[in-house]
């Protein structure tokens, strides 16, 4: 019988049972494999040869009619959607009872859209477990901090750390790819769904797990005890078996650890099944998973991306109205998780459903927000969903498709958006966005601090998206990468919560000043070393004497500080940092005003020559117009020069690069016409001829390619 013929029926117990045949077929393939040219060996970002930029949508066939599925696809063919995600809450249709699968649906679904030409990603369903596998095996669900299993019947119930569950979520993952890892049509993979949407299970044996980790890491429980400082309230543990799971506040090392034990819980549930979809997935099938933006940080993701092919993520506005610098550091910092081109794998068609207020965008931001994701480097925008669920939690979320089977208004600007991919892909393919200034982005400091704020207000990605929105402005194109990501190739880095500090990264980070970088680091920076205990020096720690500074206190303000200097005047807020120079030849850019005696007069930003590059210390939680300020003075000191030059208040200019070509995205988020004047002659994309200028209309769009 054909693979793609009828329903597959195999006992648990066979699942993991390789025999001798396949044995060698695998074999024989990887030879195969190893003849291959580069590029048949190349794993895609896209789908190759066809786009390279994509339009999509989730489709649920297993919730509607088969007699329906035609007239779905063929309006999503209709609608120039060319990739479509399935399957990933399908596993009851899939797997109905215990070791009976049935794929046949799916086949007959993935040959559908393959007669439409519409791509397709595989979803593994684990985020949603069906009834029958934690109602047979109530140890797979998860359990609450307070002690309570979960009620299946949501999503995301099962336990990441459950042995049984990993067993169930390993064999579903191989059946699919045993059946689909070479079909033709199924371009790649996305392992489960929003990763930590509930992070961990509280249950006795995540927290053997969890001794287990620790005991690998430390070895020896004198170590742990002097790093966690322990004999503090008589803490000193004499067994790994006393440590708990810290579901109170706690010794900051032990929560630190925790967060760092859930993200590698998390990513070894990841691995699990990414072990048998690379053991049948032809390579040009690539492996993503959905995450949840920068302001999101549940886990590292840098750590979860890391065995991906790229990183893919969930856009979504929720109340409000698309805001271009905090949707644009997100995309920022997704695109730099694996310092490549990612993909929105979800986005919001007009509104949601799970917000406070689920307004709906405006005609014509949809447009705007599918462009804005390219323009920062996105290769594929997908919708979620294609039609309105007949019941569920979800079935008052947006669409593209009403539940009556006919178009909703969105649907035309989508297909609109859809048609101008299809028109200017080629323009894009091999393109990425290119940077000279990086912003730092650590997710074990913004733990650390959020542990321990020591005021409720301090928000660390608040304090990111002021440096970022400044420098952006002026440079047009801004990265968001790892601290121990190469720095080399930028010429201003900035690090406003860079909590974690310790003598590795340190080193990194002046080898990066003293080749001619220029550091700037923000508030709370070099508090702390990897296990969340003080450093014996200091802030910044380890960067103190290349600093020719050092903080002498910090202190949570109740109330705003003026602050004076060279970089203008103006005020900090919730926390300020009193400065000593220690060198000379350190200058002092702003000093605090009159406050609460201790600060008054005290360097409050200062700056430092090394070798030859500099690095500028931020002891105060600075307002918009001193950011602005400090980003100008920085960025002329560095030299970093905008990717277009002067556009429109209002308009944001984007641009990604490739062999002998710059394209160039410009977006008018005011509400008033704006003109965009190019510095020489373009190719107008969307209007396919020569272009001096733009008219941009709320909320339009132009693209300009510029060939050398």
């Amino acid at each position: 019988m054909s693979p793609l013929e009828g329903d597959v029926t195999l006992s648990r117990l066979h699942r993991t049972a390789l025999p001798a045949l396949s044995v060698l077929i695998l074999a024989l393939s990887s030879l195969a494999n190893a003849t291959r040219t580069a590029d048949e060996q190349n794993i895609p970002t896209q789908i190759p040869g066809h786009n390279a930029i994509l339009m999509g949508t989730d489709w649920y066939p297993e919730q509607w009619p088969e007699s329906r599925w035609e007239t779905e696809v063929r309006m999503m063919e209709d609608a120039h959607l060319n990739v479509v995600r399935l399957a990933e809450f399908a596993w009851s249709a899939m797997e109905p009872s215990d070791g009976r699968f049935e794929f046949a649906w799916l086949d007959r679904a993935i040959r559908l859209l393959e007669k439409h030409h519409i791509a397709v990603v595989l979803g593994t369903p684990t985020a949603g477990p069906p009834a029958w596998l934690t109602h047979k095996y109530p140890e797979t669900l998860r359990v609450e901090p307070d002690g309570q299993r979960v009620a299946p019947g949501n999503r995301a119930h099962g336990s990441p750390t459950s042995v049984k569950y990993r067993e169930f979520c390993r064999g579903i993952a191989e059946e699919m790819a045993k059946r689909y890892g070479s079909d033709q049509n199924v371009v790649g993979w996305q392992i489960d769904n929003e990763y930590g949407y509930a992070l961990m299970s509280y249950d006795d044996d995540t927290k053997k797990q969890f001794q287990d980790w620790l005991h690998d890491k430390y070895k020896n429980l004198d170590s742990l005890n002097r790093h966690w400082a322990t004999a503090y309230w008589s803490q000193t543990y004499d067994d790994w078996s006393e440590i708990p799971i810290p579901t109170v506040p706690h010794n900051p090392a032990l929560m630190l650890e925790w967060k760092r034990f859930v993200t590698q819980a998390w990513n070894s549930y990841q691995q699990n099944q990414l072990d048998v979809i690379r053991r049948y997935a032809n390579p040009r099938q690539f492996i993503t998973g959905n995450f949840m933006g920068l302001g999101w940080d549940g886990l590292d993701q840098y750590t979860i991306t890391n065995p991906l092919t790229f990183a893919s993520w969930d856009d979504y506005v929720g109340t409000g109205h698309l805001d271009p610098d905090k949707n644009g550091m997100s995309h920022d910092g997704m695109r730099g998780l694996k310092r490549e081109n990612f993909w929105v794998i979800e986005t919001q068609p007009g509104a949601v459903n799970w917000s406070d207020l689920n307004n709906y965008l405006n005609k014509g931001e949809t447009r705007a927000m599918a462009w804005h994701a390219v323009a920062h480097g996105a290769d594929d925008v997908s919708y979620w969903q294609w039609r309105s669920a007949p019941n569920g939690q979800e079935e008052m979320h947006g669409t593209l498709v009403g539940a009556d089977g006919t178009p909703v208004p969105l649907l035309e600007e989508v297909t609109q958006t859809a048609k101008e991919f299809d028109r200017t892909q080629s323009a894009f393919r091999g393109t990425r966005v290119v940077s000279e200034v990086a912003l730092l982005n650590d997710y074990e400091s913004r733990w650390a601090i959020d542990l321990q704020k020591h005021t409720r207000q301090y928000n660390t990605y608040a304090v990111s998206q002021t440096y970022y929105k400044a420098l952006r402005t002026i440079a047009q194109s801004m990265d968001v990468v790892s601290p121990y990501a190469p720095l080399d190739e930028y010429k201003l880095v900035v690090a406003p919560n860079l909590n974690l500090i310790p003598e590795s990264l340190a080193k990194h980070l002046l080898d990066y000043v003293k080749n001619g970088g220029h550091l700037v680091l923000g508030p709370r920076a070099g508090l702390k070393d990897e296990y969340d205990a003080l450093l014996p020096q200091r802030q910044p720690g380890f960067l103190a004497d290349a600093l020719g500074a050092r903080v002498e206190q910090f202190y949570a303000l109740d109330r705003n500080v003026p602050l004076y200097g060279t970089l203008g005047s103006g005020a900090g807020s919730l926390w300020a940092e009193q400065l000593k120079t220690t060198d000379a030849n350190t200058q002092v850019l702003l000093r605090y005003g009159t406050s609460n005696g201790w600060l008054d007069g005290q360097p409050a930003v200062v700056t430092h020559a090394v070798e030859k590059g500099t690095i500028t210390y931020v002891g105060a939680v600075l307002d918009d117009t001193l950011v602005t300020n400090l980003a100008e003075l920085t960025a002329r000191q560095s030299g970093v020069k905008p990717v277009f030059g002067a556009v429109p208040e209002g308009v944001e200019v984007s641009r990604r690069v490739g062999a002998n070509k710059r394209v160039f995205v410009f977006i008018n988020f005011s509400q008033q016409p704006k003109t965009i004047v190019l510095p020489h002659t373009m190719r107008s994309l969307l209007e396919d001829k020569p272009a001096d200028t733009f008219e941009l209309a709320p909320y339009g769009v132009g693209l300009a390619l510029d060939q050398k």
